[in-house]
């Protein structure tokens, strides 16, 4: 049955939340059917008619998977002026509008010096209906200004067309002599979170709205939620929306102001706070930071936390009742809470809001740049796929990086000096947008902020910058970007990633620097963990740090964890003492292949001592592929020379493929100090003739004396035994125990 009803005044359809491209547009989408019932076409005006009153939009098609659902899509700042939610009732009529003459506005608080503005604000509301009383909101340059419609000519509803004069004051208007707030955030101001809004809606609006279904039901409505997550998802948002959007009695705690050095006046304070909601319900509570004021009890030392703790309880969920009285919780540490709050009857639905995933970073993208003069090259889509782990703060943080690296590029070009009270004309603000190239610089500056504390700048290293090694970057590629950049391509498939990829090989062959590659082409988030520094004096800590770089890639997925030198702390449990090393162990094997599954986060691990690894980490399901990293032949180390000597002003004598022949044994680290020692014999022979330094070539003579200096690091019988160890390893990866192979060193 369709949910369009007819009615003598007009039509009754049902509200839906505007996209975000309609916001601020003074539009509602309507489908086919009720423009032909309503006797309207594109453009025409409505009158749209809520409980606390009307306003008039202009109409726009419906989008084709809400044709005949008898739905109007409309902001939230039309649904604040007619006092109606998503899913709630209008009646909607046809109305004539004529063509503005004149309209006065006046800016609502202070209006920054901007030199003549009446034309920009006449382009931005250009067709738009107005009347008196009205808020229009301008975006300009990344800010909302803000205007109220003093006086329309003629003084009924009216339209801007390119006629019309507007008349801008510079006195500011208080919003109080209007009579309507300012909209503050509403459902459209928050990217995606779709089935959060609905799931919080369900709780909070049914109940105030419609008691009457609980008691038919014979059942209690919900007391409360919980919202957890990481920081900057949007948990204090979503409670701003909700006070917004539902019109119900807001109180806010804020955790800490509650807190009082005197006895009993912070239990004093929250029973005040949930009176007053008492006496004025159907009203919403909503506790920021709650884990500030509701600690486990058993582990604080404080008789105030534990004397809070026990009156919020009873608060909830007490002899008392408390009416319509809901509770909404925020926090990011949802463990360092009190257990007894975590029930039903308290709090009965715990909402997790997690990391935005790639279609929500475009939504709140779209959010952020919803007023924002954006160039033709930005591609939201593309800074979507980049910011990976990005949560919504970040992605703000991001935005606004971008505005001030356009504003600083704009001033230099327009050649504007920063002094008080100089005017900008309006035509030159014209010319300020944001291009692709700013959101790429403010990318390098915004890093995600749940991985700031373990984040290591990475120097940028391709394929490319890597000589020989293909069957292994190959592998590396199927491994790590494969499943990164093609996800669904794997799904269908049925194929599960690898976890965890083993790079060994002899010193100086290109483990790190293979590492540096993957974290540069694919795109991941890069977490990398020097071996040693997981090692802690403390008992528990050593575990505690590989947990934790463990949950932090978990969030930021899809993501890559390096641990160079894994030999250092994941060596054959038993072999020490102080039993550090096999609770480390332990601890990684449960990460890796554990009840918590890992999902998009790749571990790759790298070592020149495979023989001093516990043998469980070698099995499928932990280290999936071990990849040993061979010494280069002949054609990688010709590359590796071109590689080094890309830069270098090389003499015509140089021939790079007798050189590759002379360097049998060389690894890829020995080549490359070959090429350095080279340049700096080069460098003195020049001061010792000239007295002077300055840029000379490289000659083969150089090369060779370079070649006497710098010996191979390995010999024959070295490159033998770790072929050996490499064929061992792979045959029997996955057995649990393999025949020890000691390494020669020294």
């Amino acid at each position: 049955m369709s949910s369009q009803k007819r009615s003598e005044k007009g039509i009754k359809l049902r509200v839906g939340e505007a996209r975000q491209r309609d916001v601020g547009r003074k539009i509602a989408r309507i489908d086919r059917e009720t423009m032909e019932k309503l006797g309207v076409s594109l453009g025409d005006f409505i009158e749209v008619i809520g409980p606390k009153g009307s306003d008039v939009v202009k109409v726009w098609q419906a989008y084709p998977e809400d044709e005949g659902a008898g739905l109007i899509r409309i902001d939230g700042m039309v649904r604040k002026k007619l006092g109606v939610s998503p899913g709630d009732y209008v009646t909607v009529r046809p109305i004539s509008v004529e063509p503005a003459v004149k309209v006065t506005v006046a800016p609502i608080g202070e209006l920054p010096v901007y030199g003549d503005l009446s034309s920009y604000i006449k382009r931005q509301i250009m067709g738009n209906p107005v009347k008196r009383g009205d808020i229009i909101e301008v975006p300009l340059y990344g800010m909302l200004l803000r205007f109220a419609v003093i006086s329309t000519q003629p003084s009924t509803i009216v339209y801007i067309t390119e006629h019309t004069y507007i008349e801008v004051r510079t006195e500011p208007v208080r919003p109080e002599v209007l009579g309507e707030g300012i909209p503050k955030v509403t459902w459209e101001d928050i990217g995606d979170l779709e089935e959060v809004k609905q799931k919080i809606r369900e709780i909070v609006e049914l109940p105030l709205k419609y008691p009457e279904l609980f008691e038919h039901l014979g059942i209690e409505p919900p007391k409360g939620i919980l919202l957890y997550g990481p920081p900057g998802t949007g948990k204090t948002l979503l409670a701003k929306a909700l006070a917004n959007e539902i019109g119900a009695y807001f109180v806010t705690i804020n955790g800490p102001e509650i807190m009082s050095k005197f006895y009993g006046e912070s239990e004093e304070r929250l029973r005040k706070i949930f009176e007053e909601a008492q006496a004025n319900a159907p009203a919403v509570i909503f506790i920021d930071e709650i884990d500030s004021i509701a600690p486990k009890r058993e582990e604080v030392t404080g008789e105030v936390e534990k004397r809070v703790v026990a009156q919020l309880l009873t608060l909830m969920d007490g002899l008392k009742e408390r009416g319509k009285v809901i509770v909404i919780g925020a926090t990011n540490r949802p463990d360092a809470l009190d257990p007894a709050l975590r029930r039903p009857g308290r709090f009965d639905r715990e909402i997790e809001i997690p990391p935005p995933d790639k279609r929500a970073r475009r939504e709140i993208l779209a959010v952020h740049t919803r007023n924002m003069p954006l160039a033709e090259d930005v591609d939201l889509d593309k800074i979507a796929d980049t910011t990976h782990g990005y949560t919504g703060a970040d992605i703000a943080a991001l935005v606004k990086e971008a505005a001030i690296n356009a504003l600083r590029r704009f001033m230099k070009e327009e050649g504007i000096e920063i002094e008080k009270g100089q005017p900008i004309p309006a035509e030159k603000l014209e010319k300020l947008k944001v291009t692709m190239d700013d959101f790429l610089t403010a990318m390098k500056n915004v890093q995600p902020s749940l991985i700031r504390e373990v984040f290591v700048e990475v120097p940028s290293v391709h394929w490319d910058d890597i000589g020989g090694l293909e069957d292994v970057k190959q592998e590396l590629r199927e491994a790590i970007e494969w499943p990164m950049k093609y996800p669904h391509v794997f799904e269908k498939m049925g194929l599960e990633p690898p976890k965890g990829i083993l790079l060994f090989g002899p010193p100086g062959t290109g483990k790190t620097l293979l590492a540096k590659a993957v974290a540069t082409e694919s795109g991941a988030n890069f977490i990398t963990v020097r071996g040693p520094e997981v090692l802690s004096k403390w008992v528990g800590e050593s575990e505690k740090a590989i947990r934790q770089i463990f949950r932090r890639a978990r969030m930021v997925a899809p993501a890559v964890v390096f641990f160079d030198e894994i030999d250092s702390i994941a060596g054959v449990r038993g072999s020490d003492p102080s039993g550090v090393i096999d609770r480390i162990v332990n601890q990684l094997l449960t990460e890796l292949d554990g009840i918590q599954p890992l999902r998009r986060v790749v571990t790759i691990a790298a070592t020149n001592r495979p023989d001093l690894l516990d043998p469980a980490l070698l099995r499928p399901g932990r280290f999936d592929r071990l990849v040993y990293v061979p010494p280069p032949d002949y054609n990688a180390r010709l590359q590796i020379f071109k590689v080094h000597t890309r830069k270098l002003p090389l003499a015509e004598d140089v021939n790079l493929d007798e050189l590759a022949r002379r360097t049998e044994g060389y690894t890829g680290a020995d080549i490359a100090a070959v090429c350095r020692e080279a340049s700096l014999i080069a460098l003195r022979e020049r001061y010792r003739s000239t007295g002077t330094l300055d840029v000379v070539k490289v000659g083969m003579e150089h090369f060779i004396k370079a070649l006497e200096k710098v010996p191979p690091l390995l010999s024959k019988s070295n490159i033998e035994m770790y072929e050996r160890l490499a064929k061992e390893l792979k045959r029997v990866s996955g057995s649990g125990s393999f025949r020890r192979v000691s390494l020669p060193y020294g």
